[in-house]
């Protein structure tokens, strides 16, 4: 027996379908005949299409595993079951005038209407059938036996997946619920090295199954970055409008990827004629791309009736009982379709877009809300005083007799009243509000990342107010969008889509490149600086890209930063490298400058003139060396750390958090900063503080401080999830390091400590031994010029 093992050691596991080589010892033949492989091993190797099946893991994750995407699937086919009956039932079946007791109303002897002579019978039901309900139940039925054959394939689908985890990622359900991403992620670049689901490559990387999940969403986003796809509308008397329904994106993405019409012969692959080089052939491509979308646009013209009743149905009986419990559901806000095109990095996967939008909604509803009309507010005010006086009565003599209630339409105005009520307070401000909107919007971008140049200094504007609520919209505006989507998406595709079928297919042959392991992808989600980079938000030997190639709004730095933070084993290839090593720079001047700025402050005359905590307004910047490099902030040795802060707080730090205990040590002597998240404070500045604890038990070991190669990092999931955090400082240094440099500023960052307000050379200082006193300092010239919305207080911004 062993000497049988021996010998099948030596063999081939599997043939290689690719080379095609055979063996050429008829003993190992035979060997290989009857001896079966490691079935696990067998069952992962070679997978046909690592896209779907990639995606399928992602969501067996995020669905919480297998019973819960059953459960959920079989309970959406008897929600549909139950919309299609009730809704039948309530047209057909249902005495109306009995119901309303207009039959006995002019009845002299009174009776008391019950449920059974409301009811109609089976007979009579049957009677009441027309031609158009038979046929909309018909395509119902139709429809609803599609999604069953769909939702039994997926079921098998899920029990594979199922098994993958259990036997090659060794994750059980029990285990599932408290593993993230990242640890999944981790597992299935190990199963590869042992069992190469990907043939082409023997060592996949994070980048590599991200392109895979979010293959199509990549172009989706790349699109509407380069203002490809046409969502912008011209309405009358409303201006400029973005409309991106979910039907219109469910056309738009059948259309390009995934139906029989798309750009893709499978879904990693793009169809040769789009990669053509000749300029006829691709304006004969533009051409018959034109009358596909005509088609679909007529197609879905003829469904529209059945659509628009369809969201109509599903619309009250989803949200009807909801408005009616909680009218301001209607007044709050939403991110919009759009703005989730606009403001998702590139390789950014849902659960970490969610939660950087959840993060951001609370700031980015204040800043909406303390714009007010005046005028609005008084009529609301009086409009709330008087529906509520009706429905103060009401319910007092409601409480005083009961059969108030049966009083005809009583509780109608009730109702009407309680909802006049409720949606008049979305108009009314909070007395306690204060009107800071470029705090509020430096804490919305702090978490959005993006937003364009025009804003800056302008958020207390009524232009930027309503470019910004085209991101973040009422919900009551998207629900009549998705009413109104199937009468608008037909008109949209045909008059609008149409025109722009070449610039889709100049997109897709000019921005697709093939990657080894991969397929077919976006060159935008290669992040790619140097092709990509736009040169207002890169050093100038960094990007050579023309202006039709560059990215817009530092799409392709802040996503690459992005991802170079959640995932911060991947190796960066050398250009990209070279980027985050000049921020990097940038930071550690400016840290410097900044630091030996404090200093000056600190041990200047005005020293009692600065408030308490103001002391290190800026220096936060600090602790974005450790989450872009791993590094701790290295301070010029001028810097008296050891002298006492303002604050006095004892310091909680890693990286640019604030809120976990136990600040990070270095065997290199390197020095860690810290101060509050924007997103969670907005009362204070940040602050530096020193290093005076030895040991951290949350933060990464000391390695991290050491300039190692990213291969040999180890990150826990704890340190994983305040990386992703500091995405939020991070953006914000880049936005301002981008306005430095677009006006001009720092044209050698070492110049900071020169044009620094408090510096030593403009103060002269009086030796102990002369008994003068100090100067003032000159303050005639100020270092920077201020935009005219920076009047407000700047010790909350960074």
């Amino acid at each position: 027996m062993a000497e049988f093992e021996t010998q099948y050691q030596q063999l081939s596991v599997y043939d290689d379908d690719d080379t095609g080589e055979e063996t050429d010892n008829p003993a190992e033949d035979h060997l290989m005949i009857h001896v079966v492989p490691e079935g696990n091993k067998a069952r992962w190797n070679h997978i046909e299409n690592l896209d779907e099946f990639f995606t399928r893991v992602y969501q067996y994750h995020q669905r919480q595993g297998f019973m819960c995407m059953v459960l959920e699937d079989l309970l959406q086919l008897l929600q549909f079951v139950f919309v299609v009956v009730f809704s039948t039932f309530l047209i057909v079946c249902v005495k109306y005038d009995e119901l309303f007791d207009n039959v006995y109303r002019n009845r002299s002897q009174h009776h008391k209407v019950t449920l059974d002579d409301t009811i109609k019978s089976h007979e009579e039901c049957l009677e009441s059938f027309t031609s158009t309900i038979i046929f909309c139940l018909i395509v119902a039925t139709a429809f609803w036996l599609f999604r069953v054959l769909k939702v039994i394939y997926n079921i098998f689908l899920y029990f594979e997946i199922r098994s993958f985890y259990n036997t090659a990622l060794k994750i059980t359900a029990t285990d599932l619920p408290n593993m993230t991403w990242h640890e999944v992620q981790t597992r299935i670049l190990e199963v590869q090295k042992d069992q190469q689901m990907c043939i082409h490559k023997s060592d996949l990387t994070q980048l590599d199954i991200y392109h895979r999940i979010l293959r199509f969403k990549n172009y989706t986003l790349a699109m509407v970055n380069k203002s490809v796809l046409p969502l912008k509308l011209n309405v009358p008397f409303v201006g400029e409008y973005v409309f991106l329904s979910t039907g219109l994106k469910y056309n738009i993405e059948f259309l390009l990827f995934w139906g029989p019409w798309s750009a893709f012969e499978n879904k990693w692959h793009l169809k040769e004629e789009y990669k053509e080089k000749s300029l006829t052939k691709r304006k004969q491509l533009a051409e018959t791309l034109s009358q596909r979308i005509l088609w679909l646009g007529i197609a879905n013209l003829a469904l529209s009736p059945l659509i628009f009743l369809w969201q109509i149905l599903y619309s009250f009986f989803r949200y009807a009982e909801l408005v009616k419990r909680q009218p301001a559901f209607l007044g709050s806000r939403r991110w919009s379709n759009y703005g989730r095109q606009y403001l998702r990095h590139f390789n950014e996967l849902d659960h970490e877009f969610n939660a950087r939008l959840n993060r951001g909604y609370k700031a980015a509803d204040m800043y909406l809300s303390i714009f007010t009309s005046p005028l609005l507010a008084i009529i609301a005010k009086n409009v709330a005083f008087f529906a509520g006086s009706v429905l103060a009565v009401l319910v007092v003599l409601t409480v005083i007799d009961e059969d108030v209630l049966n009083v005809e339409h009583v509780l109608t105005i009730m109702t009407i009243a309680g909802v006049i009520v409720t949606s008049c307070k979305v108009f009314i401000p909070d007395e306690h509000t204060v009107y800071c909107p470029e705090v509020l919007m430096r804490n919305v971008l702090a978490q959005i990342h993006y937003m364009p140049d025009h804003w800056c200094g302008n958020a207390h504007t009524s232009k930027v107010r309503g470019e910004f609520s085209l991101l973040f919209q009422f919900k009551a505006i998207y629900l009549v969008e998705e009413l109104l989507s199937p009468l608008i998406t037909p008109l949209i595709l045909i008059f609008k889509f149409r025109g722009k079928a070449g610039d889709f297919v100049e997109f897709f042959h000019n921005f697709t490149v093939d990657v080894v392991g991969v397929g077919d992808v976006c060159s935008f989600a290669q992040m790619d600086i140097r092709k990509h980079g736009n040169p207002q938000w890169t050093e100038e030997q960094e990007s050579q890209a023309s202006q039709k190639e560059q990215g817009e709004d530092g799409k392709i730095e802040m996503s690459l930063m992005h991802f170079h933070l959640t995932n911060p084993e991947w190796k960066p290839p050398e250009n990209c490298s070279m980027f985050l090593n000049n921020v990097k720079d940038h930071i550690q001047r400016d840290v410097v400058a900044m630091s030996s700025m404090q200093q000056d402050l600190m041990g200047g005359p005005f020293q009692s003139m600065i408030p308490s905590g103001a002391t290190g307004v800026g220096l936060g910047y600090a602790s974005l060396v450790s989450s872009i490099t791993g590094q701790s902030a290295m301070l010029s040795p001028s810097v008296n750390m050891s002298a006492p802060f303002a604050s006095g707080v004892t310091p909680k730090m890693r990286g640019a958090v604030s809120q976990s205990e136990g600040p990070l040590a270095g065997s290199g002597g390197g020095l860690g900063t810290s101060f509050h998240s924007p997103s969670s404070s907005m009362t204070g500045p940040p602050t530096l503080q020193p290093l005076s604890q030895p040991h951290s038990l949350i933060h990464p070991p000391s390695s991290l401080l050491q300039p190692t190669s990213t291969s040999q990092r180890h990150y826990d999931e704890g340190q994983i999830e305040l990386m992703s955090t500091d995405m939020s400082f991070s953006a914000l240094y880049m936005h301002d390091l981008r306005t430095r440099r677009a006006r001009g500023y720092y044209e050698n960052l070492d110049d900071i400590r020169a044009r620094s307000l408090w510096q030593r050379h403009d103060t002269p200082q009086a030796t102990p031994s002369s008994g003068g006193t100090t100067p003032m300092p000159n303050i005639e010239e100020r270092p920077l010029e201020e935009d005219s919305g920076t009047k407000e207080e700047d010790s909350n911004l960074i």
